[in-house]
């Protein structure tokens, strides 16, 4: 009797908990709502889609196509630095060339003329002038060739020296090496000259 009882009193609580209400949600005690994750805008890729992405090559499929357009860019920008440098641009000239005193000593150097700068020229005559078949002439011709170079260092002395004094008095220094690229510069032709001569014969550098 007893345990009937109890079996009946559990099955009334049982079913009086299933009949209740639940409280609505916002109320005191009532469950959190459930967390919405917001979407990622676009759908998920697909499985084949995924395998494709991950088979795509690192490198260019038309690899020609790729190497030619590398080798024009690298083109251009060779020519830029080279129309740059034989412009005296500071930003493409070496160490050899930077700075505003050996810019200084390029237009001194170009503003005048140069005996050194025909000792090429000289230089390429001798060599026809070697083989002439009259041995005197030979000989005169090296004869030319030693008076030139001597005319020429005794050229680049004295213009390298007046140099000197000009750049003392306008940046107070003359920095080391300066003199020597000068002269050197004078032994040079001018058209072969790197950079090109940014000033005409005859005018005043700056």
């Amino acid at each position: 009797m007893f345990g009937r009882k109890k079996d009946a009193d559990r099955a009334g609580s049982t079913s009086v908990t299933a009949q209740a209400p639940l409280p609505e949600r916002g109320a005191p005690g009532a469950p959190p709502a459930p967390r919405q994750t917001a979407g990622k805008g676009r759908p998920t890729p697909s499985r084949k889609e995924q395998e494709a992405a991950r088979r795509r090559p690192l490198v260019p499929e038309d690899r020609k196509a790729a190497k030619a357009q590398s080798r024009e860019a690298a083109r251009e920008q060779r020519l830029r630095a080279q129309a740059g440098m034989a412009a005296g641009d500071e930003r493409f000239l070496g160490p050899r060339d930077k700075g505003p005193q050996r810019r200084f000593a390029r237009d001194w150097v170009d503003s005048r003329f140069n005996v050194a700068e025909y000792l090429m020229v000289v230089a390429v005559l001798a060599l026809f002038i070697l083989f002439f078949p009259n041995q005197y002439v030979a000989t005169y011709g090296v004869y030319a060739i030693w008076a030139l170079m001597v005319l020429g260092a005794v050229d680049a002395v004295l213009t390298t020296g007046r140099m000197k004094k000009v750049l003392q008095a306008k940046f107070g220094s003359v920095e080391p090496g300066v003199r020597w690229y000068a002269a050197m510069r004078s032994f040079t032709m001018r058209r072969l000259r790197m950079p090109k001569p940014q000033v005409a014969r005859g005018q005043r550098p700056s």
